[in-house]
C-alpha cells in the first residue's frame, strides 16, 4: 500500500491510499491537486472517503465523483450536509474500499457525525479534525466530554498506527502544547523537529500514535506535570482537557 498527502487550499490535507484492486482519497478540499497527483501516478480514483461536512473537506467531491465515478462514502449522521452518498456508515461499520478493509471510529467533538477511518492492514488511520498532530479539531458542534471520548478512542488504537489529520497546524500548536507542557523533553525535541521541517516546506500532519501519546496535551490530560501547571491535580481527565481546550480557545 502506497499513501500519498496532497495539498489543498491554504493548509488542507488530502490523502491517496493505493489499495490492491483501487485508489482511495480520504476528504476532498478541492479537486484539482488532487486530479494532479492522480494523473502523475496514472491512477483512478475508484473510492471517496468524507469524514465530516465542513466545506474545507468536500468541496471538491462532486467535481472528482463526475469525472471518476468513484463511490463516495460520508458519515449517516451527517448525510443531509453532504454531497450525495453511494454508501453511509456510521461507527463499528467495517467496509472495503481499494481492495483494503476500512473501519468506521465515531468522532464527535468538531462536528456531530465526524468519523475517522482506520486501516488496520496499513497501520493508519484519517482523523481530519478530530485528533490533529499535536492538537484537536476545535469544538464547533459538540461538547468537551464528548471530544475527550472521541480522542480516547483513537488513543486506544495500536501505538504504531500512523494518524493523518487534516491540516497543517502543527507548527501552531506545538507553540500551544509547550505552554502547558513545557518541561516535555520530547515535545521539545518534536517542536524543534516540526519547525525544521516546515522551513523546509515537508507536511508535518502526520505522525505516530506514540508520538501523540508523549506529546499531545489533549491526549496527556493524565499528565502530573500538565495537571500540576494548571492547578487541577484532583480533576478527572475529562475537566483536564476541557481546560486545555479552552486554553487553547483563547491562545
Amino acid at each position: 500500500m502506497e499513501i500519498i498527502t496532497v495539498p489543498c487550499l491554504s493548509d488542507n490535507y488530502a490523502y491517496l491510499v493505493k489499495g490492491p484492486t483501487g485508489v482511495t482519497l480520504i476528504d476532498a478540499p478541492e479537486a484539482a491537486p488532487i486530479v494532479a497527483a492522480l494523473e502523475a501516478r496514472g491512477w483512478q480514483l475508484s473510492d471517496l472517503l468524507i469524514t465530516h461536512h465542513h466545506h474545507d473537506h468536500v468541496g471538491g467531491v462532486v467535481a472528482l465523483r463526475e469525472r471518476y465515478g468513484c463511490t463516495v462514502t460520508g458519515p449517516r449522521a451527517e448525510a443531509e450536509k453532504l454531497p450525495s452518498l453511494d454508501r453511509a456508515v456510521q461507527g463499528g461499520d467495517t467496509f472495503e474500499a481499494g481492495g483494503v478493509e476500512v473501519q468506521v471510529i465515531y468522532v464527535p467533538g468538531h462536528t456531530l457525525g465526524h468519523v475517522a477511518f482506520y486501516l488496520p492492514s496499513a497501520g493508519a488511520v484519517f482523523t481530519a479534525d478530530s485528533l490533529m498532530a499535536l492538537g484537536c479539531g476545535r469544538i464547533f458542534e459538540g461538547t468537551a466530554p464528548m471530544m475527550w471520548d472521541s480522542l480516547s478512542k483513537l488513543a486506544a488504537l495500536p501505538s504504531e498506527t500512523m494518524v493523518y489529520s487534516g491540516h497543517e497546524y502543527t507548527a501552531s500548536n506545538a507553540k500551544f502544547a509547550l505552554t502547558v507542557d513545557p518541561r516535555n523533553e520530547a515535545l521539545i525535541l518534536r517542536a524543534d523537529a516540526i519547525a525544521k521541517a516546515r522551513t523546509e516546506g515537508r507536511p508535518t500532519a502526520a505522525c505516530t500514535l506514540s508520538e501523540e501519546l508523549a506529546t499531545n496535551p489533549f491526549l496527556r490530560p493524565d499528565s502530573p506535570a500538565i495537571r500540576d501547571l494548571l492547578g487541577m491535580k484532583a480533576a478527572s481527565d475529562a475537566e483536564v482537557f476541557a481546560e486545555i481546550r479552552a486554553r487553547k480557545d483563547r491562545f
